[in-house]
């Protein structure tokens, strides 16, 4: 799951309940296999999907990552390795793929540091920003300094106060990290460290590259927190040594589409092929990117579907949705009526969270577009018909349906968490510990292949089969339509959907 210039690397820990049981965690039968090789209903698809084989290719990318620096980052040798493994099984399976490449900024940490000098000489653990320009060479060492509104997000908030030539120190919350790093640079420090409002690290963007930012780096609440009162005390001195690659790359999406089907009505299926460069990227997002492949190896054999089903693989999402962007900006330029006959995509984006919660995105909002509570409806149904709990997760958390949520495309998608705290009420539910990140591993080295809590993956597999059988065989036209016969979408000339950006 991607940063974007508006959110952090932290999933929004309210979620709104909706209960489909009070019971604890039940296991999801697969229906017995039919005898006729075409799977004719969403329970034929559901039980030929099967869950070992989607941890079967985990582990392909794991071996990926592992001959490829640890990792399968956009614009990186893992992430041709990856793009060539889901090709390759997609021939397999009769499909046609194709690769669909755009430009991107390239952003790596070559080496960094940071360290406080005095009055405690410790190193302190950090994520430097995505978008961050360097420091000099020697990097900077200097007397933290703090805004006189803690979030320092503006001109206004750094008022009366000298930060020339020193380091800022502010907290996360209320506008962007590009505006916070800006607003800094612009007052006179020469670096940024932002720490978390909540628990745990932070890891973010500041949204793409400009010589406006001071070198920007995310760090814990409870480290910011003990710089704050070290400061109460008397000065504290930091040295903070940041040295990055910024350049343009290409990297690209992959595509591939059903034979069967009304290429009038498409339903889109996605999840990001990418992963960060701390780490493999298993469940984020191996974890989506493997069930949709294995789920389109099957669905290209179902009977009669009336819907096409267009499957993609994004690149570049950890970047700021890139891929997602791209492609529907694209069809809004070049090509709107094929954007129209998109009758709805379903994202699929961190499936095996360790500590997880079973979260269906929540579109019965007032101004989600048309036709998307169907989408959600194809998934609560179906754990409501197993006894299987399940939470309504935010529309707005930062992954691949928000362009389409924005192009006015109805969305849909399954989510097990991320770094946010999990519940109480969430434990009694899905089991797991309370006051503990659904995903501990979350966008660091530690998430492999023994991240993954496999019981969780082989839940939403089950799932997602059967929400693309119910979907792709319903009937033509089942997504809304304007008078003029079409759905009503945006261009990109025209307002987009509000959400919530940062």
């Amino acid at each position: 799951m991607a940063p974007r210039l508006w959110r952090t690397y932290a999933h929004p820990r309210a979620l709104t309940l909706s209960l489909a049981t009070a019971t604890a965690v039940a296991t999801v039968a697969a229906p017995a296999a039919h005898a006729d090789p075409k799977p004719r209903t969403p329970s034929d698809l559901a039980a030929r999907v099967d869950p070992g084989a989607v941890v079967s290719h985990l582990s392909a990318f794991e071996r990926i990552a592992m001959a490829s620096q640890g990792r399968r980052a956009a614009g990186e040798r893992g992430y041709e390795l990856s793009a060539q493994y889901v090709e390759k099984q997609l021939r397999g399976a009769g499909y046609t793929p194709r690769r669909q490449y755009f430009e991107f900024t390239y952003d790596s940490v070559v080496s960094t540091s940071l360290n406080e000098l005095s009055p405690t000489a410790r190193a302190v653990t950090h994520t430097p920003f995505s978008y961050s320009p360097s420091t000099p060479k020697a990097g900077v060492q200097a007397q933290l300094v703090t805004p006189s509104t803690a979030t320092g997000c503006s001109a206004a908030e750094w008022d009366g106060v000298v930060a020339t030539a020193k380091i800022a120190l502010v907290s996360r919350g209320t506008c962007t990290f590009g505006e916070k790093a800006k607003a800094a640079k612009a007052a006179g420090a020469a670096a940024i460290l932002i720490y978390n409002n909540a628990p745990g690290p932070l890891n973010g963007t500041l949204g793409g590259p400009s010589d406006d930012y001071a070198p920007a780096t995310g760090i814990t609440k409870a480290d910011g927190d003990a710089l704050l009162a070290d400061m109460a005390k008397g000065p504290v001195q930091m040295s903070f040594v940041l040295d990055k690659i910024i350049e343009k790359r290409r990297t690209f999406n992959v595509l591939a589409e059903t034979k069967g089907g009304s290429a009038d009505d498409v339903l889109m299926v996605g999840a990001h092929l990418d992963g960060v460069q701390q780490g493999p990227g298993i469940n984020d997002n191996a974890s989506g990117s493997a069930t949709v492949l294995e789920v389109a190896k099957q669905a290209n054999q179902l009977k009669k579907p009336a819907h096409k089903i267009r499957f993609a693989w994004w690149g570049a999402e950890e970047l700021g949705l890139l891929g997602s962007e791209h492609y529907v900006k694209d069809l809004q330029d070049n090509d709107v009526d094929s954007l129209v006959k998109i009758n709805g995509y379903l994202n699929f984006d961190m499936l095996a969270s360790p500590n997880y919660i079973i979260g269906v995105y929540d579109s019965t909002q007032a101004w989600m577009p048309q036709g998307s509570a169907r989408l959600q409806r194809a998934f609560t149904g179906y754990f409501d018909d197993r006894g299987q709990p399940y939470v309504a997760a935010p529309m707005q958390g930062g992954s691949d349906q928000l362009p389409f949520l924005e192009a006015g495309v109805p969305v849909g998608g399954l989510f097990t968490g991320a770094g946010g705290l999990k519940t109480a009420q969430e434990a009694t539910l899905f089991g797991g510990t309370a006051g503990v990140a659904y995903d501990p591993g979350y966008h660091t080295a530690q998430d492999t292949l023994r991240n993954a809590n496999k019981a969780a993956l082989a839940i939403n597999v089950k799932a997602v089969a059967h929400a693309v059988g119910t979907l792709a065989l319903g009937e033509p036209g089942s997504a809304k339509k304007g008078k003029n016969g079409k759905k009503h979408l945006r261009t990109s000339a025209t307002p987009t959907t509000t959400v919530a950006r940062r």
